[in-house]
C-alpha cells in the first residue's frame, strides 16, 4: 500500500495588502503547480485572491516543507519583481505560512474550500478563475 500524504497550505502578503494582481496571479497558478512537481508534490487544487494563497497537495511520503514553502513564496517573489509580473507595487510575503495535515476524507471538503477563495472573500475585488489546475 502505498502512503498519501494530504496538506492545505496557506500564504499572505505582506500586512495583507492586495498585492496579487491578475498578472500576478496568473503567474503564480503557473509558478505553484510548476514548483510542486519540482519537489515531487501534486498540487489538488488552488484558490488565489488578492492578498492570499491556498493550495491543497498531496505529498510524497517523505518531504522537506520548509524547502517547498521557500520555494513557493521567496522564488514567487523573486521572480515576480525581477520580471516585472507584480507591476509598480512588489510582490512580498508575510512570514510564516499555515500547514494543515488532512486525512482522506477532509481532502474533498479542502478543495471546495480552497476552489471557493473568490466567494468567500467578497470584499476583495475577483481575480479571473482559471480553469482549477487538477480535477
Amino acid at each position: 500500500m502505498s502512503v498519501r500524504l494530504y496538506a492545505h497550505l496557506s500564504w499572505t502578503t505582506f500586512a495583507r495588502l492586495p498585492l496579487i494582481k491578475p498578472a500576478t496571479a496568473d503567474f503564480l497558478r503557473r509558478f505553484s503547480l510548476a514548483e510542486a512537481k519540482r519537489h515531487d508534490a501534486r498540487v489538488i487544487a488552488m484558490g488565489v485572491v488578492q492578498d492570499h494563497v491556498h493550495l491543497v497537495l498531496q505529498l510524497p511520503a517523505a518531504f522537506d516543507i520548509p524547502r517547498l514553502v521557500q520555494g513557493l513564496k521567496g522564488a514567487s517573489a523573486r521572480i515576480a519583481n525581477r520580471d516585472g509580473i507584480a507591476g509598480h507595487e512588489p510582490l512580498r510575503w508575510a512570514q510564516g505560512y499555515d500547514l494543515r495535515s488532512l486525512g482522506i476524507k477532509q481532502v474533498w471538503s479542502a478543495v471546495q474550500y480552497v476552489r471557493e477563495q473568490e466567494l468567500r472573500h467578497p470584499e476583495r475585488i475577483r481575480l479571473p478563475t482559471p480553469v482549477s489546475p487538477v480535477g
